[in-house]
């Protein structure tokens, strides 16, 4: 004899929240047709206007023609950036909350599912829906941003906040950090709408608090200017200062992406972690 559903939390979780889900997959297609689009059409009209001006008698204005490319691009950054606000509300609102306010969790626990294994399933299911489309995401717009770097035009743009967490792993663990955060915030309150808007809030200080914290994460490098010598061309520059011996410059050179990247990825992983030990632990009290 088969199962019956509610012992499938699994298949629960898919059912109740489809249309978030096809939500997320119809964002994710979204944004990877836009890319596609601007490193296969949008590039190669830029090229061809570079190439028709660099023919003229006025030569080329090649920053307000790379606008074209890099102006979309920092809006898919943006977008994808701060999709973890979107699922902070979704965790906080529906995902938990939703399910906690209507009793829907309560009757599942009479079914033969224990709290823990509901709020797995619960936890499981858009994580590896969040994981798999982030990470997509991420390779997409990583291959877009450094195949066409030159027309970009800020030499620093791999430090805009933006791009910073586009690059990288840390869209996909603020994902994750999200999903925890709106869970725990949602199992605390067990109100839907107080949820989704405290996740969001956490969430937003939590991005913020990093995004001023981040030059910090890894180690800067301090350099003496001379006439001849100037932080590199791509540098992330933090500060000028000035001393006895002589004027400073305080920077991030872009081979400091990948650490400074990696310490935040972690930083907010572990703060997930934290957030989705707590969630189980208040569940477990709630229900004991």
């Amino acid at each position: 004899m088969s199962a019956p559903a509610t012992a499938r939390p699994h298949r629960t979780v898919l059912r109740l929240h489809r249309t978030a889900l096809i939500v997320w997959g119809a964002f994710v297609a979204g944004l990877i047709a836009w890319l596609v689009w601007l490193s296969e059409i949008t590039v190669d009209a830029v090229r061809a206007a570079e190439a028709a001006c660099s023919r003229g008698p006025w030569g080329c204005v090649d920053v307000i023609e790379a606008l074209d490319f890099s102006q979309p691009l920092d809006h898919v950054a943006l977008l994808l950036h701060h999709s973890f606000l979107a699922v902070a509300a979704f965790a906080g609102g529906a995902l938990i909350g939703r399910e906690l306010e209507s009793g829907t969790a309560r009757l599942a626990w009479t079914q033969g599912v224990t709290p823990a294994r509901w709020l797995a399933a619960g936890l499981a299911v858009p994580a590896l829906a969040l994981t798999a489309g982030g990470t997509v995401l991420v390779l997409a717009f990583r291959r877009v941003w450094e195949a066409d770097r030159d027309l970009i035009p800020m030499a620093d743009a791999w430090a805009f906040a933006d791009v910073f967490v586009a690059r990288g792993p840390a869209t996909v663990a603020y994902a994750l950090c999200a999903l925890a955060v709106g869970t725990l915030t949602a199992l605390l309150l067990r109100r839907a709408l107080p949820a989704l808007v405290v996740s969001v809030a956490a969430m937003w200080l939590l991005g913020v608090v990093l995004e001023r914290c981040r030059p910090h994460l890894w180690p800067a490098e301090r350099l003496l200017l001379r006439r001849e010598s100037d932080p590199p061309h791509s540098a992330w520059l933090l500060e000028w200062s000035r001393t006895g011996t002589g004027r400073y410059a305080t920077y991030h050179p872009a081979s400091h992406f990948w650490p400074l990247h990696l310490v935040e990825t972690g930083v907010v992983l572990a703060v997930a972690v934290l957030a989705t030990a707590s969630a189980f632990a208040v569940l477990r009290r709630r229900t004991a």
